[in-house]
């Protein structure tokens, strides 16, 4: 059965080329034009439409999404943009629609753009986590990859895992995978991308989840500029609802700008040394200063021995921040992470695990 089409664009030549292309298609019915979204809005409902192509460069279009995905909870909303720009997306996400393509589009690019976003999960903006560390070895990517599983088992939505620490990342050694593109080819590539021509350059891990590797060498580093990693973080939030990204240790720009732009940031430390948790306090107040700083940037004690409350409170005593995620000791852990065994199965019957678990609980329960 063919997709009952209403499309609402003010430019008469790129309604007109929209038109012709989708009616050769047995795929879909254009049943009715629209100029605005206020014409729109109400006559709409007598075609019963499966699918509504919304251009939300117009800003009456974009601040009425809300209202199509309200009066029309079964239809499909793509927003069509003639450049992507990662903020009107993510306007238009928050309001429900369904995702974003780019114009001009054929008939062939929608069917592929709903069946990219069908798998993608709930209707509702992408969570955005990143992994930081003051220093290295804080386990800061084995918690980056045991969370990105176990969210996409317990939600069923897709998951990113971006390795973006550039000279030393780990993640394909973790699944025993090596990736044909990587982190780099998707900044050089972006401004040409869209949403399907972007998301090959995930490698699937698992079901639900996929790696954008980090380069196989470390000079290839430099190639990556902090603003183009942004505008590859961004486009995976259209195409994943969850996108987890391990960050390279120290203040950097790069580092910097995916914090600056993501929902929640886990500063990772490994308690080894009295120097790791001073090491914490000054990145935390660093955070702290920033406008949202605190709210969005939680503490993360890993191989923690004792694993108790009154070592949490001596911890948080010590940090002058609270202790919000506290990580017993494992061997078996680090042994399947080292072993690239990560995706085949996890010990859940460890204190480690169940951990962890409950962090992945809070995760989604934020993003409900």
């Amino acid at each position: 059965m063919a997709y009952r089409v209403i499309v609402i664009e003010n430019n008469p030549d790129v309604l007109s080329d929209m038109i012709a292309k989708l009616r050769r298609s047995p795929d879909f019915e254009v049943t009715a034009t629209y100029k605005s979204a206020n014409a729109a809005i109400n006559p709409s409902g007598m075609f019963h439409p499966d699918l509504f192509l919304l251009n939300v460069e117009d800003d009456e279009v974009l601040d009425m999404v809300p209202d199509f995905v309200e009066k029309f909870p079964g239809a499909y909303i793509l927003g069509t943009l003639n450049q992507w720009d990662p903020f009107i997306v993510q306007d238009a996400m928050e309001g429900g629609a369904t995702g974003c393509i780019l114009k001009p589009f054929t008939a062939k690019d929608v069917i592929e753009h709903l069946q990219l976003y069908s798998v993608r999960g709930q209707r509702k903006p992408a969570r955005l986590i990143s992994f930081f560390s003051p220093k290295g070895r804080a386990g800061r990517t084995t918690l980056a990859a045991i969370l990105a599983l176990l969210i996409a088992d317990k939600t069923g939505e897709r998951v990113a895992l971006i390795d973006a620490d550039l000279q030393f990342g780990d993640l394909p050694i973790f699944f025993d995978v090596v990736p044909q593109r990587t982190v780099v080819d998707a900044t050089q590539d972006i401004k040409l991308l869209t949403p399907v021509t972007f998301a090959p350059y995930f490698f699937p891990i698992k079901d639900g989840v996929a790696l954008l590797s980090s380069p196989e060498r470390p000079e290839y580093a430099e190639l990556v500029a902090p603003d183009s990693l942004v505008e590859v973080v961004k486009m995976a939030e259209s195409i994943f609802r969850y996108v987890l990204v391990d960050l390279p240790a120290g203040f950097n720009p790069l580092a910097l700008n995916v914090c600056r732009i993501s929902d929640v940031v886990f500063v990772t430390t490994m308690i080894n040394s009295g120097f790791e948790i001073k090491h914490a306090k000054k990145t935390m107040e660093m955070f702290a200063s920033q406008d949202d700083g605190r709210r969005k940037v939680h503490t993360v004690f890993t191989r923690v021995n004792p694993f108790t409350e009154e070592n949490r409170q001596k911890i948080a005593d010590s940090l002058g921040f609270p202790v919000d995620v506290m990580i017993p000791n494992e061997y078996r852990m680090i042994s399947v992470a080292n072993s690239g065994r990560l995706a085949k199965g996890l010990p859940m019957d460890t204190l480690l695990m169940k951990t962890i678990s409950g962090m992945a609980d809070k995760i989604i329960e934020a993003g409900a």
